[in-house]
């Protein structure tokens, strides 16, 4: 498969060959899924909390004696049986991360960045830079690009100007390409990389 290169004016000036190994695979749902499934479990903040009869506010004194007075048993007034008495079994801060094999992960990345390649919307360019760092240069190079959907912007080591630039644009969202993950690309319509980020990519994910 072979795709144009384009200038920052949507101009060509050059093709890149993508390997069959990478884009040219049957497309995976399955890993897509539980990498994205994965991804939002650890960014779950998980700080749900109950008070259980230790934490809960109250006496812990015994409210009267064992036996005789004909009233059931109580330790306390903090019982989980009472009103206001403490949770048993809430929830507690936790994480919810747990771990998937990286093959699994690279996997889910090949066959999300497989599927935006055959459907025509993997877009690659020279290279992605806002000289001034100002959101409306970046509205106007994405204009120039054809690109009006949430788009994905793809770089080896993303330029600290385009990243101040693009960081009010709610439906843009720039990621190094050692770092991008398939719920990345699944999120985005589009797909914007630099040629070295492709050849970096290709390089992983063979």
């Amino acid at each position: 498969m072979t795709v144009d290169v384009v200038n920052g004016e949507n101009e060509k000036v050059g093709t890149l060959e993508l390997k069959d190994e990478v884009f040219g695979r049957r497309v995976n749902a399955g890993l897509i899924w539980e990498s994205v499934v994965h991804a939002n479990a650890a960014d779950r903040r998980g700080t749900h909390a109950t008070k259980n009869r230790a934490a809960v506010s109250g006496s812990g004194r015994k409210p009267w004696r064992q036996k005789g007075t004909g009233r059931a048993r109580v330790g306390e007034i903090r019982n989980p049986l009472w009103r206001k008495g403490g949770t048993v079994f809430g929830p507690q801060p936790r994480s919810y991360d747990y771990s998937l094999p990286h093959k699994v992960e690279l996997g889910a990345l090949r066959a999300a960045m497989a599927l935006r390649a055959q459907e025509g919307a993997l877009v690659v360019v020279d290279a992605l830079a806002v000289e001034d760092g100002k959101t409306k240069s970046a509205v106007a190079l994405l204009n120039r690009l054809g690109i009006e959907e949430k788009v994905l912007l793809v770089d080896v080591a993303p330029d600290e100007s385009l990243a101040r630039a693009v960081r009010n644009l709610p439906t843009v969202a720039l990621v190094a390409s050692g770092r991008i993950r398939a719920r990345d690309v699944i999120s985005a319509t589009r797909v914007i990389a630099t040629s070295a980020a492709m050849e970096r990519l290709q390089t992983t994910l063979s």
